[in-house]
């Protein structure tokens, strides 16, 4: 039997969204019960024992391959906003995509877009100032990942106008004015549930009073995409009215299998290299000293006492987890979420095996950028730039499912 037809109990848990203490029940009640001893293997759950979920079914039956020969049968062109560093443009442009205009306002993230991608038509300014009506008729994709703003809910009904002052309604106002054939929009899964969902419905009703119809509002885990990371993002994708009866968006099928921080670090199924070396943050000495103490996939609760103590000071005899306090990675299982920066107490991100965070290009590599795509800026930005971006697998993916839904438009007209 292949190595690659067991499972751990975390990538079970992480696949199926639950956590190891489900899964120690599910064991205790004989729902799901590993095939061999715990005790002997790190990985005792088999293939044969997981097909009763959808979610492992789909990676057993998955179609990445196809899928990912997927060739446009027209070039589309694409405007992005809020760019970033470029996670969901490199993505897209892998996908087939043409890039028109790719924006952001931030210096740092435009002179890294455009030291990679010199051709490119990067706008470093705020987005109220850009006119886009000029692009109308040239865009079959606009893309952006606003930063979330609470609308004022006083009236019963929120309209295109009464979004002013957000930058959700420049976004909209982008879509107006340049009438692309669909929109993408990707955020943070908290999204889905802010105000109760009324956040969502408002932003969903608003691109319908401009002629869109939404084909797809779900939240995504990346680990799904060829990603070694647990994050997750809410995309929405709308296409322009007079076209939607012919929209058929279909989810990207997953990747054969869950890759890891492994996959990520080491040259394998991700990468032909090692990670190259890159500038990294580094420890303070007592800290590096307490965290030696942390195992792999562990976190302060696996610290001597007297070290949970010093470490965690009044947050020790508070409630909660905190399971990103003294979180060290582990090679076997995807990344968590990165943050804006690997050394934040709240949100550690501690290498696998040597005592200190992840690298700038470690960081890169758990998103899934190239090696060959440079950051620009101090080292904290290029942390920040790092961990705001989609991963760039996930954005592929996505991008060849629009692809093909675009594709079938242009048959159907």
């Amino acid at each position: 039997m292949s190595k690659k037809d067991f499972f751990s109990a975390q990538i079970v848990a992480d696949v199926l969204s639950v956590s190891k203490r489900n899964m120690e029940a599910w064991e205790k009640n004989g729902k799901l019960v590993p095939q061999l001893d715990p005790s002997k293997t790190s990985e005792p759950y088999h293939k044969s024992q997981l097909t009763a979920y959808p979610e492992f079914q789909a990676m057993f039956e998955s179609s990445w391959d196809k899928e990912h020969r997927t060739k446009p049968n027209s070039n589309y062109g694409l405007i992005e906003l809020f760019a970033g560093a470029g996670g969901l443009a490199i993505g897209l442009e892998k996908a087939g995509f043409k890039n028109v205009l790719i924006s952001d306002r931030d210096k740092d993230c435009c002179a890294t877009l455009k030291a990679n991608r010199p051709d490119w038509t990067v706008v470093q300014d705020d987005i109220r100032n850009i006119d886009f009506s000029e692009y109308r008729g040239q865009v079959d994709l606009l893309t952006g990942g606003f930063p979330c703003q609470p609308f004022s809910y006083a009236g019963k009904k929120l309209g295109f106008e009464d979004a002013r002052g957000t930058e959700f309604f420049e976004f909209a106002r982008a879509v107006k004015e340049t009438q692309p054939k669909a929109f993408l929009i990707e955020n943070v899964k908290g999204l889905a549930t802010d105000n109760e969902g009324a956040t969502v419905k408002t932003i969903v009703a608003i691109l319908e009073e401009l002629g869109y119809t939404i084909v797809e509002q779900h939240i995504y885990k990346a680990l799904f995409y060829k990603v070694p990371q647990k994050r997750e993002r809410l995309i929405i994708i709308g296409v322009r009215n007079d076209l939607a009866k012919n929209a058929i968006y279909e989810k990207p099928s997953p990747f054969y299998e869950v890759v890891t921080v492994k996959d990520a670090l080491k040259k394998g199924v991700l990468y032909k290299e090692d990670v190259p070396e890159s500038v990294g943050q580094a420890y303070p000495k007592r800290k590096a000293e307490i965290l030696q103490h942390v195992p792999q996939g562990g976190y302060w609760r696996d610290l001597p006492i007297d070290l949970q103590k010093e470490y965690m000071m009044k947050s020790f005899y508070l409630g909660g987890g905190k399971t990103g306090m003294a979180r060290r990675l582990s090679w076997d299982e995807p990344s968590l979420t990165l943050t804006c920066s690997p050394a934040q107490k709240q949100t550690e991100r501690c290498h696998p095996e040597e005592t200190r965070p992840l690298s700038v290009r470690e960081y890169a590599r758990i998103q899934t950028f190239p090696d060959d795509w440079q950051f620009c800026g101090s080292m904290s930005s290029q942390y920040k730039q790092i961990g705001n971006a989609v991963p760039v697998n996930l954005s592929e993916a996505i991008g060849l499912a629009i692809i093909r839904m675009l594709d079938n438009i242009n048959m159907s007209n």
